[in-house]
């Protein structure tokens, strides 16, 4: 019995191991054939469409309710809803973002309350509080905003492969949101047993309530 049990687990494994690995092909694929749909977005397109979709999401009711939301910094090619961290805190709402933290190796919530002196450069270059902010439990955060490289109707993400956002959001149980230009939505994103499955998406044409 020992044997067969010895025999199967190796099967399993091995199994295990080719999926996994053939999850990780199929992601890189999608992560080059989005950013090639991403690179022919013009500047003014870009910031056009963002606009669009920073109307779309003030306008839904889990954005209204959320009294804590966690932001992002967006980068280069990511969509910009950067200006409603001061319409959210016009608002009264606890604005927050990510901070990395090295010790940990993992991304805390820190809270904003002046965005023109409490960010500073972090990790990866990408705009963070400072350590002076202070910290927000992320079991706290009502509301959770997530950039990505490509999102699914089934609230699928695929993240830049380091885990750092899957690694947050186990640890969240506000909405979380996938925030997406619509050339970001594909049919399947593949998925490993680590990935995180959204609440909802917007993009600057659609809100999607998984």
């Amino acid at each position: 019995w020992c044997l067969v049990f010895g025999v199967w687990c190796l099967v399993f494994g091995v199994s295990a191991l080719r999926m996994n690995s053939a999850a990780r092909s199929a992601k890189e694929d999608l992560r080059r054939s989005v950013r090639d749909a991403l690179k022919a977005m013009s500047p003014e397109e870009r910031l056009k469409t963002s606009v669009e979709a920073t109307k779309l999401l003030v306008a839904q009711r889990r954005w209204t309710e959320a009294q804590s939301v966690l932001f992002y910094a967006p980068m280069e090619r990511e969509l910009d809803i950067w200006p409603l961290l001061k319409t959210a805190l016009e608002s009264g709402k606890h604005a927050c973002l990510p901070r990395f933290d090295p010790t940990t190796r993992r991304y805390v919530a820190c809270q904003i309350k002046d965005p023109k002196t409490d960010l500073e450069s972090g990790q990866f270059r990408i705009r963070e509080p400072g350590g002076w902010c202070a910290s927000m439990p992320l079991i706290k955060l009502d509301f959770i905003l997530v950039p990505g490289v490509a999102f699914d109707l089934r609230g699928r993400r695929l993240g830049r492969g380091k885990g750092h956002y899957d690694r947050l959001l186990a640890a969240t149980r506000g909405t979380t949101c996938g925030v997406a230009f619509d050339e970001q939505i594909v049919r399947e994103v593949p998925v490993e047993p680590h990935d995180v499955l959204l609440n909802c998406i917007l993009t600057p044409t659609r809100w999607i309530e998984v």
